[in-house]
């Protein structure tokens, strides 16, 4: 049987926010009859309320503001199959190397002790307060770490 949408198709993610209000304070029989719904079966019996709150929630989400892409799905069904952490180790590096490649225009915002530091990808780098740096980790060695003080910082906890 064909999925019926949760929300409509509604996008307007007030509207997403109240209904999930709404989910949160179903039992978990309304729960199930909600799934029966949507879904055109039976929930599984032995899906606990939060975890079957959590199902519903993200179909709402995913019919009004679109589902996973088809290269997440196959790697999480990739994943799902894979018998050791050995097997899911390469799927999950190639995710990680494609997430690492960033557009220019992209900001990458760090606060620390109540500073906000922007770095924006440019063409031919990074550009930080009116400079253009070749990689990240130049633009990072100026900037205050953790402990403070990085290397390249004035030690006053600012770059």
């Amino acid at each position: 049987m064909a999925r019926r949408s949760l929300a409509g198709r509604r996008d307007d993610t007030a509207s997403i926010e109240i209904e999930i209000v709404r989910l949160r304070d179903l039992d978990i029989r309304a729960l199930r009859l909600r799934w029966q719904g949507i879904t055109g079966r039976a929930a599984p019996p032995h899906v606990p309320k939060h975890l079957l709150f959590a199902m519903l929630a993200y179909r709402l989400q995913a019919d009004a503001l679109g589902d996973l892409d088809a290269a997440s799905v196959q790697l999480l069904t990739r994943a799902a199959l894979a018998t050791s952490t050995s097997e899911v180790m390469p799927l999950t590096a190639r995710l990680d190397q494609r997430n690492q490649e960033l557009l220019q225009g992209a900001v990458l915002t760090r606060e620390w002790n109540g500073h906000v530091h922007r770095v924006t990808v440019v063409e031919d780098g990074f550009a930080w307060e009116g400079r253009t740096y070749d990689s990240l980790s130049r633009v990072a060695s100026p900037l205050p770490g953790p402990n403070g003080t990085a290397p390249g910082s004035s030690g006053s906890g600012r770059p």
